[in-house]
């Protein structure tokens, strides 16, 4: 096919709609890439639920075996799942989901061995600059030796290591809904919470990514309201909810009001920490609540601000030697899954601190939200560069607010902050603002708001 691979070669991975942007001729000219760039001897690839995922997964595997590359194929699983794979074998690996992304979309996600991430300056620029050449030239020839395809079950040994990364032994009986959302947390839950003192209750546990019931997005509230309703109505302690592909959990408390990850993040630091004798780095991007910078230094450890974005927030963990890390995004990063992000992980050590203390998860996370936050709003502006320059002009020099450029600008004073940076896709500035209460919040949001948008 002709493909445009710049619309489909993100920062992090791969994705489009298929079989429009990509399709399975294209699969194997990436497989035979990721076999040529990673150099491996054998790899790893897993899929969601996508219509479109099993002949995607097996054309990339066969390019890669086309290269002389042994490839062990999971099928069905959650990206953790894929990066437990990576790290338990020591293996390079390539996951295909969309994510959050309607049905007609389709990507990659690909790592190195140990669960490292493939991102533009680690290898995936050179595997777009291969297929590109590929598509020009022809597909290359194959290896004299062809790889071996093998299938292999991971489901149960990526739930034992995850068990034994946090105690659920001696919690209280816990009544919890999941919300799948037609998602790999359907395939994963209930062997993950097989045994466990849970009663659980789920929602869109069948696995199908048309989505029938909503997008498997929980970061818009639209996707959150089923969830929201069903907590109070079964009497349940909490609830869950899975992106597709199961790598991101969102909590809601017996309420159903959403809890922020950044209380999630504060909380499993805390936890983190103890476990780690109170010691440790903590690693939180600069949009998460100035709550976890401040749970982490009363639990002895050490925060480090980092730039929005997984391939930081990872490049991050492996160079300070983190033990945790938690985007406002709901990925949870953590040093005893090779760096990687699961948020079936930090479900766990939810439901262990709430399983732990007799009192509901709304009082047990008041103590982690300490602050008013706006949530990111989006404003399309002509000149991102000019309206950040405006922003700048309006507060500097003014006494009590510090500046700083580490990912777009951060305007800070001792009660409120607000950060501003600019898409690298859209024509888009994303405004986040934090303070004591939501009258100084308001005010904030609104004189940044009035700037973006002059």
């Amino acid at each position: 096919m002709a493909a445009d691979l710049s619309q489909i070669v993100k920062a992090y991975d791969v994705r489009g709609v298929v079989p429009d942007q990509w399709d399975e001729s294209l699969a194997e000219l990436f497989g035979a890439a990721f076999a040529e760039v990673t150099g491996a001897a054998a790899i790893v690839v897993g899929h969601d639920m996508r219509p479109s995922s099993p002949g995607l997964t097996r054309a990339f595997a066969r390019g890669a075996a086309h290269r002389g590359v042994d490839v062990t194929e999971i099928g069905l699983c959650s990206t953790d799942q894929l990066y437990y794979a990576s790290g338990a074998l020591g293996l390079p690996s390539a996951m295909f989901t969309a994510s959050h992304n309607p049905a007609q979309y389709n990507g990659i996600k690909m790592c190195r061995a140990g669960a490292a991430p493939v991102g533009q300056d680690t290898g995936l620029a050179q595997i777009r600059e291969l297929v590109e050449g590929w598509l020009e030239s022809g597909a290359p020839e194959p290896a004299g030796r062809p790889g071996t395809l093998t299938t292999r079950e991971t489901l149960d040994d990526y739930a034992a290591h995850l068990r034994s990364l946090v105690d659920l032994t001696s919690i209280r009986p816990l009544k919890v809904v999941v919300d799948a959302g037609n998602g790999m947390g359907g395939h994963t839950v209930p062997t993950v919470f097989a045994g466990l003192p849970l009663t659980l209750v789920p929602m869109y546990f069948e696995l199908d990514g048309t989505f029938p019931n909503h997008e498997a997005n929980p970061l818009d509230p639209a996707n959150l309201v089923d969830l929201q309703k069903r907590v109070p109505a079964e009497g349940a302690d909490l609830g869950i909810a899975f992106d597709g592909d199961a790598d991101r959990c969102f909590v809601v408390d017996e309420h159903g009001d959403p809890v922020s990850p950044s209380a999630v993040t504060a909380l499993v630091a805390a936890r983190e920490l103890a476990r780690n004798g109170g010691k440790g780095t903590i690693i939180h991007n600069l949009i998460t609540s100035r709550t976890v910078p401040e749970v982490v230094k009363e639990n002895g450890g050490t925060p480090a601000r980092t730039r929005v974005g997984h391939s930081f927030i990872k490049a991050e963990m492996a160079r300070t030697g983190a033990i945790f890390g938690g985007e406002h995004s709901a990925h949870y990063y953590f040093k005893d899954f090779w760096n990687a992000d699961t948020g079936m992980l930090a479900a766990l050590h939810v439901l262990a601190a709430l399983g732990g203390q007799d009192g509901p998860l709304s009082s047990l996370v008041a103590q982690y939200d300490r602050y008013v936050g706006s949530g990111e709003i989006n404003s399309t502006v002509a000149d991102q560069a000019a309206r950040l320059a405006a922003i700048r002009a309006a507060y500097e020099g003014r006494p009590g607010i510090t500046l700083d450029d580490l990912d777009g600008l951060t305007v800070a004073a001792a009660d409120w902050w607000f950060n501003v940076r600019p898409s690298n896709t859209e024509p888009l500035l994303r405004l986040n603002a934090e303070a004591k209460d939501e009258a100084t919040m308001t005010k904030i949001r609104d004189e940044a708001l009035a700037v973006i948008r002059a």
